[in-house]
C-alpha cells in the first residue's frame, strides 16, 4: 500500500449483514428468498446503465441457464473490468473514481471510520492487519463471504438467473486479492464461479477478469516456488504438521523392522516438492547404528488426468524446470547419506507395482501419501476409487503413511454443485483465515502464491467431502490394520505446533489413533499410519 492510501474497511458481520438484508434503500433481502426482477429499479443503488442482463426469468428454459447466465457474465467483466491495482483502489484509495454503488458500499460499512494519519497529517495507510482479524474467525456470523457465494451457487444450481447475476455484481464490488480472508475469499470464489459457468457454456472463460490474475505453482519461477514453500513452512504448520508426522513414523517403522541394515525406499506419493525429507535424513543420521546403506525416494508426479486445469489437486504441479532432487542430492552428500531419487512422471497412480516403483523383496519399503487420494475420487465408481488401494497392499509395504484433507460430509447429495462448492469453500476459508494469521495479515509475492494454490480447491471436481472416517474405512477394507502413533511421534507434533499461531492445535483420535490437525477448533487434516493385516498376507 502507497502512503496516499488508507487503510480498507474491515467490515463487521453486522454491517456486513445490514448492508445485505435490512437496507432497503439499496435492495431487497435475497439470502433468505429470490426476488424478481422487476424489483430492481426501484432501489437506488441500481445503476440502469450497467444493468446485467435483461430477461424473464420465469421463461428461462434449463437447457440453456447456463448460457444466460454466462452472458450476464461476460457483461460484469465488460463493464467493470480493471486492473487488479484499479480494483483494489477503488475501496482504498479517497481520491480515485469511485461508482455509485461502490460509495454506497463503503459509507454503508464503515460509514464513521477516519483514515489513519501520520503525526504530520499525511494520510497512510498501514498495509497490515492481524493475524486475527478475520471477523470472529470460523464463527459463521463472521464469514460474509460464504453467505454471498453460497447462495449464488445454489442459485446457479436452481437456474435462478436474476438472483445470480445480482450477487455476482456484489461480489465484484467486494473482491479483493489483498484484503483481509473474507475479501481474499470473495475474489477467489467468484473467480471459481465465473470458470464453473463459463465453462458449461460455450461463452468465453472470462473468469480471470472478475478479480485479476491468479499466480499459482505452475506459473511462477523455480527459485521463487521454493522460496515460497520454505517461507509458508516457517510461518504455518499447514503442511509442516503432516510432514513431521509422517516423517517421525518413517522412524517408527524403520525401528520395527528386524534388519535395520536393509535399504529404505520411500514411495513419494505427495505434495511435499522435497520439503519434507531433508528433516528425514537428518534424522537418519542419529538413529543408532546411522542411516540405511542406501535411502531411494521414488516420487510419483502427477499423471496427466491430475494435471487437468478441472481436476487439478492442489499444491500438486510445480513449476516447470523446478529440480529439488540435485538440491537433495547435495544436502545427502554433505551428511554421507547415500541417497539415489527416481522420478515417474505421467504414471496413474493405479498402474504402479512393484516393477514399474523398481522395488525389491530385501528392501524396507513405505508409502507416504499426502494429499493426493481423494483426486482419484472425480467420477470414479466405488470399486475402482479402492483399487488403488489394493495396489498399494500388493505391494506388501512395511508401512503406508496416509495424510489428508478432514472435511468431513454427512450430506446425502454431495454430488450436487452447490453442495460441494459450499464444502470447496469451507476448505478454503481454513486456509486463507489460517494464512493470514501466519503472515500476521502482511502482503507478500509468496502469500498470494500460495492462496492462489489452494484456490484451486474450488475449481477442481474431485470430492473433498472424504473425511477421516471415510478413508479410514477405505484402509481397513483392502486389508491395512492402523498402527498408533509412537510417544516420540506425538511429542514431535505437539512441539511443532508450539512454533506457530496459538489457534493451531493437534488432536489424536483415541478411537483409531489418527493425528487430527485443527484450526480454531475446526479440522483441517488427518494423518495416519497402517500395515498389512495378518490375513491380508495370506
Amino acid at each position: 500500500m502507497t502512503t496516499n492510501e488508507v487503510p480498507q474497511p474491515n467490515p463487521t458481520s453486522e454491517q456486513i449483514l445490514d448492508w445485505l438484508e435490512d437496507s432497503v434503500s439499496f435492495f431487497p433481502s435475497f439470502l433468505d428468498e429470490p426476488y424478481h426482477s422487476n424489483e430492481i429499479n426501484g432501489y437506488q443503488w441500481w445503476d440502469e446503465t450497467q444493468d446485467l442482463i435483461h430477461a424473464n426469468t420465469n421463461s428461462l428454459n434449463n437447457n440453456n441457464n447456463n448460457n444466460n447466465i454466462a452472458v450476464a457474465i461476460n457483461s460484469v467483466n465488460s463493464n467493470n473490468q480493471q486492473s487488479p491495482s484499479d480494483s483494489s483502489k477503488k475501496r482504498k484509495s479517497p481520491d480515485g473514481p469511485v461508482s455509485k454503488t461502490s460509495a454506497h458500499i463503503d459509507q454503508k460499512i464503515n460509514p464513521v471510520a477516519p483514515p489513519a494519519k501520520r503525526a504530520n497529517g499525511n494520510k497512510k495507510g498501514t498495509g497490515k492487519s492481524t493475524g486475527n482479524n478475520c471477523n470472529n474467525g470460523n464463527s459463521k456470523e463472521g464469514r460474509w463471504a460464504e453467505q454471498l457465494l453460497n447462495p449464488c451457487a445454489s442459485a446457479i444450481t436452481g437456474g435462478n438467473l436474476t438472483r445470480v447475476q445480482h450477487l455476482l455484481y456484489v461480489l465484484h464490488e467486494l473482491a479483493s486479492l489483498t484484503g483481509d480472508a473474507n475479501h481474499r475469499l470473495a475474489a477467489h470464489g467468484l473467480r471459481a464461479l465465473t470458470h464453473y459457468l463459463s465453462s458449461s457454456s460455450s461463452a468465453p472463460n472470462n473468469a480471470s477478469a472478475s478479480v485479476g490474475p491468479v499466480v499459482t505453482f505452475s506459473s511462477t519461477e523455480p527459485r521463487f516456488f521454493q522460496k515460497s514453500l520454505l517461507k509458508f513452512y516457517e510461518v504455518s504448520p499447514w503442511f509442516a504438521f503432516p510432514n513431521n508426522i509422517a516423517n517421525s513414523s518413517i522412524l517408527q517403522v524403520l525401528a520395527d523392522e528386524p534388519n535395520q541394515t536393509s535399504t529404505l525406499h520411500i514411495l513419494d506419493i505427495g505434495v511435499s516438492h522435497g520439503m519434507q525429507w531433508p528433516t528425514l535424513l537428518e534424522a537418519l543420521t542419529r538413529r543408532p547404528g546411522g542411516p540405511p546403506p542406501l535411502v531411494k525416494i521414488t516420487v510419483i508426479a502427477p499423471s496427466t488426468a491430475e494435471s487437468d486445469q478441472n481436476s487439478e489437486t492442489p499444491f500438486s504441479i510445480g513449476p516447470p524446470g523446478d529440480n529439488f532432487s540435485a538440491r537433495l542430492l547435495g544436502f545427502a552428500k554433505s551428511m554421507n547419506i547415500n541417497l539415489q531419487i527416481n522420478r515417474l512422471d505421467n504414471q496413474p497412480l493405479q498402474t504402479l507395482n512393484s516393477q514399474v516403483i523398481d522395488a525389491s523383496s530385501d528392501e524396507t519399503l513405505i508409502v507416504c501419501l499426502q494429499f493426493r487420494l481423494h483426486q482419484l475420487n472425480h467420477n470414479t465408481p466405488l470399486e475402482e476409487r479402492n483399487q488403488f488401494l489394493k495396489v498399494l497392499r500388493n505391494m506388501d509395504p512395511k508401512g503406508v503413511i496416509l495424510s489428508e484433507n478432514n472435511m468431513e460430509c454427512s450430506c446425502n447429495s454431495c454430488g450436487d454443485f452447490a453442495m460441494g462448492f459450499s464444502r470447496q469453500v469451507e476448505y478454503l476459508w481454513r486456509f486463507l483465515d489460517s494464512t493470514s494469521a501466519a503472515f500476521k495479515g502482511r502482503e507478500s509475492e509468496e502469500r498470494r502464491v500460495m492462496e492462489g494454490e489452494a484456490a484451486k480447491a474450488l475449481t477442481n471436481r474431485s470430492d473433498m467431502n472424504e473425511g477421516k472416517e471415510k478413508w479410514c474405512e477405505r484402509m481397513k477394507g483392502v486389508g491395512f490394520v492402523g498402527e498408533v502413533f509412537g510417544e516420540e511421534a506425538i511429542d514431535g507434533g505437539r512441539a511443532l505446533l508450539r512454533k506457530y499461531d496459538s489457534n493451531w492445535e493437534m488432536r489424536v483420535d483415541e478411537k483409531d489413533g489418527c493425528a487430527g490437525l485443527w484450526w480454531k477448533g475446526q479440522p483441517v487434516s488427518f494423518s495416519s499410519v497402517w500395515k498389512i493385516g495378518y490375513q491380508s498376507k495370506l
